[in-house]
């Protein structure tokens, strides 16, 4: 553990360390993270960072404190347990947001984000290298394809930003365009061509759906749900936590 002029602490990341290669520094399954202070509050503050939609990006960036990791190789489940440790070393695990109820009504709810769970997979399912196979259930195509990165998300962020502006008014393309990045190869075709040209033409939604539920089956993260009791009828529902920049911003 290095020395730092500033307080740290280590967290186990979801994935034990498992999707990564044993020369990559994430391999030891933790990461070593700074307490948010003044400067990441700042970057909080950012109105131009929240208008660029990029003000949780830099405060994970920012956090990270181990200089020989490459935030970008980080699965996006390691970094969900990251961005709720540093949260929750801030400003504590209690969490206040507002749910709409029965009666269209929002009801206070305080959420204890130190009950929030890893995941439950089976670790022997995970490849150091990152790379999956999957034979489609219907349409019997072999799919290569990779857990996605904080590398790739802000990629795919991008990605779909420039296509709103070139087609304003058409269809969300987010979908599509997450497959292009998670999919490596299909049937043995690993060109941007063969991928695009199976995602948009050969991909049925059967198809879609069962390679859905086992990328979730194997991706390591946090369970961010919580059981909302309804106060009007006395229902209990499950629901995601937020996690927007209100999560790191609380009003009181």
């Amino acid at each position: 553990m290095a020395n730092y002029d500033f307080p740290t602490e280590i967290i186990s990341l979801p994935s034990q360390g498992k999707c990564y290669p044993e020369s990559n520094p994430l391999s030891k399954g933790t990461v070593e993270i700074k307490y948010m202070t003044a400067r990441e509050e700042e970057i909080l503050a950012s109105q131009n960072l929240v208008r660029k939609g990029v003000v949780i990006d830099r405060l994970f960036e920012s956090i990270i404190v181990e200089k020989e990791i490459n935030i970008d190789d980080i699965v996006l489940g390691d970094k969900n347990a990251i961005l709720l440790a540093t949260r929750v070393l801030g400003y504590g695990p209690e969490y206040k947001i507002e749910v709409l109820n029965s009666l269209g009504e929002q009801q206070e709810v305080i959420v204890d984000l130190g009950k929030v769970q890893t995941k439950e997979i089976d670790f022997d399912l995970l490849s150091s290298e990152n790379k999956y196979d999957f034979t489609t259930p219907h349409g019997k195509d072999e799919l290569e394809f990779k857990i996605l990165t904080h590398g790739d998300e802000s990629k795919i962020d991008a990605d779909i930003k420039a296509l709103q502006r070139l087609n304003k008014g058409s269809v969300s393309a987010e979908l599509t365009t997450r497959y292009r990045y998670m999919i490596l190869s299909v049937n043995g075709e690993s060109d941007t061509k063969s991928i695009t040209n199976f995602i948009n033409n050969k991909f049925i939604t059967r198809d879609t759906r069962a390679f859905r539920e086992y990328i979730a089956k194997i991706t390591p993260d946090i369970n961010m749900e919580f059981d909302f009791e309804d106060e009007q009828t006395g229902d209990v529902e499950v629901k995601n936590i937020p996690m927007g920049v209100g999560f790191f911003w609380p009003t009181e």
